[in-house]
């Protein structure tokens, strides 16, 4: 298919227009305009830009991109090594960010819910941009027993928080980096609330406020929606699609 076809197909897919973000979503770096194969990943990082290269891939797909609004505008160093390898081999690369946590059929939010069993799964609708999400756990679990539920479901123990109540039923989420979240959590009156990175405050947050958090990794709550994306393209369109997971422990 055609690059222009496929940006303006995941533009209107993902409601990329309902989003204030922190990066471009979409075409972040031009490549060939035919697009037959697609890699997808969760960072556009030199290792898997580099095994996109070897899969001779037309376009990868990412959720987290490049050009944040955070870093340096120049091209040096490692940004200028991964934009070389992407423009010297003619690869697209696109990049969906708080689109792709908040859709509700591929997004990061409903697969990771998916992944963990949760039950009733929906955004929160008096929250902006339905980021945050809530849920069941099919039957009441201990705290240790959650914990031990999420690492087998996520292939990576959480860091566990704990708060005064004894077991848990209801569950607030957020995928990467959402534990500010927690005071959200808090006031919808669940048991636990699950993210993926975890920070001084956050301690606080959860002991003063009695409710169990989970910081059950940036990267192992955001691998999902990017798979699911992929598959879904590949289905809609016949492209050939490979997911290539670069294990990252945060």
């Amino acid at each position: 298919m055609q690059r222009s076809e496929l940006q303006q197909y995941l533009q209107e897919f993902l409601q990329v227009d309902k989003f204030r973000d922190y990066a471009p979503n979409g075409l972040q770096v031009e490549g060939k305009s035919e697009i037959n194969r697609i890699v997808t990943g969760v960072t556009a990082c030199q290792p898997l830009i580099d095994a996109a290269i070897a899969c001779q891939a037309d376009a990868i797909l990412v959720h987290h991109g490049f050009f944040w609004k955070s870093e340096p505008q120049v091209l040096v160093g490692m940004k200028r090594r991964r934009i070389k390898s992407l423009l010297v081999n003619d690869i697209n690369l696109f990049g969906y960010h708080l689109p792709l946590d908040a859709h509700p059929q591929v997004g990061n939010n409903i697969t990771l819910a998916v992944q963990l069993g949760l039950q009733e799964a929906a955004p929160v609708s008096s929250l902006p941009q339905e980021l945050l999400w809530r849920g069941y756990l099919p039957h009441s679990m201990s705290p240790e027993l959650f914990t031990e539920w999420i690492a087998a479901k996520l292939g990576r123990k959480p860091l566990h928080l704990p708060a005064p109540r004894k077991d848990i039923r209801t569950v607030a989420w957020c995928t990467g980096g959402a534990q500010d979240y927690i005071d959200q959590a808090y006031e919808l009156g669940v048991d636990a609330f699950i993210s993926g990175e975890v920070s001084e405050r956050t301690f606080h947050s959860a002991a003063e406020q009695g409710i169990h958090y989970y910081a059950a990794g940036h990267h192992a709550t955001e691998l999902y929606g990017i798979q699911a994306l992929g598959a879904h393209l590949a289905q809609q369109f016949g492209l050939e699609h490979t997911f290539i997971d670069i294990a990252n422990p945060v």
